[in-house]
């Protein structure tokens, strides 16, 4: 998605630990109108694919798990990182490191939103290491659910995770592959 890359260029920056910060329109101020775009897009992608359901982690995938799910028509599901009073106890979990913020959760999902016959389309903002995705797979694989594909805004390619995935049998639609980033660039994969 030429418009992503564009706005990263424009708009992010690169912080220490090849961290890259998108916070002015992707996960703290959000763009809503890019956002709808990039869940249409994600809806273009897999809309042919008989998803019913769209899963994501909280907070910063939210956002364009709901874009997806109302360009798909489906509801959104998020994992929650914290458990809450108003948290079932019947709940799908999984260990998931955060290479952000440097810990690690125990991610939730209530059996009651997640089932054996669900068609689930993972949506975030990131794919760098991979443990998000690979904690919400966990998740799906114990609901009984069929994995769809993964739909990510921004991938690290540089990282890895994604091919390996892509290895893996599963499908990856990123909309920008970052192929590598230093303090004054940043360099994207060319896709076909």
């Amino acid at each position: 998605m030429k418009a992503l890359e564009e706005k990263i260029l424009r708009e992010g920056t690169v912080l220490p630990g090849n961290v890259l910060k998108v916070g002015s329109f992707l996960n703290q101020q959000m763009d809503s109108d890019f956002i709808m775009e990039i869940g249409k897009e994600v809806a273009r992608l897999f809309g042919n694919e008989g998803v019913t359901r769209v899963l994501t982690v909280e907070a910063s995938g939210i956002a364009l798990a709901v874009a997806a799910g109302i360009a798909l028509h489906v509801p959104s599901v998020f994992a929650k990182k914290h458990k809450s009073a108003n948290m079932p106890k019947e709940v799908y979990t999984a260990s998931v490191y955060s290479y952000t913020h440097k810990e690690t959760y125990e991610i939730a999902v209530a059996k009651e939103y997640l089932g054996s016959e669900d068609r689930v389309l993972i949506v975030d903002d990131f794919l760098a290491n991979g443990n998000a995705v690979q904690g919400l797979m966990r998740i799906i694989e114990e609901a009984g659910a069929t994995l769809v594909g993964c739909a990510i805004a921004i991938e690290k390619g540089f990282q890895g995770a994604g091919d390996k995935l892509r290895a893996e049998g599963i499908r990856v639609e990123s909309l920008a592959i970052i192929d590598s980033m230093t303090d004054e660039s940043v360099s994207f994969r060319v896709q076909g």
